[in-house]
């Protein structure tokens, strides 16, 4: 006979809800894991660093907004309803003309600046 007295709680991620809680830019936030693999929420505004991740790849959902992507030999321009996803060793550098919110996809452990630690370098694996 089943035990009964457990009760299982199931909830959808809502992704505005979760962006409430939070107003910092550049600085990602896990809100669920795969595998090894963290799903981060990040508001990004203006221009960042030029960094690469040498043994990822690196998804970049756009949910609200327009990011520009850079690299040293050219761009990748992603709308809201958009991905890219980055290969690994690519630098690459992130640049938002007014706020965007994204969902990103990458290994835990992974640092928003990747081999460039730095002031722009985001405490890592902050769950909301």
């Amino acid at each position: 006979m089943p035990d009964t007295s457990v009760v299982a709680h199931y909830s959808a991620i809502n992704f505005s809800k979760k962006y409430a809680l939070f107003s910092e830019q550049w600085a990602p936030k896990v809100i669920a894991k795969m595998n090894d693999y963290q799903f981060k929420i990040v508001k990004l505004e203006g221009d960042f660093i030029w960094h690469c991740h040498a043994d990822t790849d690196e998804a970049f959902i756009v949910l609200e907004g327009q990011l520009r992507i850079d690299f040293r030999d050219g761009a990748v321009l992603i709308e809201q309803g958009e991905m890219y996803v980055v290969p690994k060793g690519t630098e690459h550098k992130p640049y938002a003309e007014r706020e965007v919110k994204l969902l990103l996809i990458e290994p835990s452990g992974v640092l928003n600046t990747g081999d460039e630690a730095g002031d722009k370098t985001a405490e890592n694996d902050i769950w909301i």
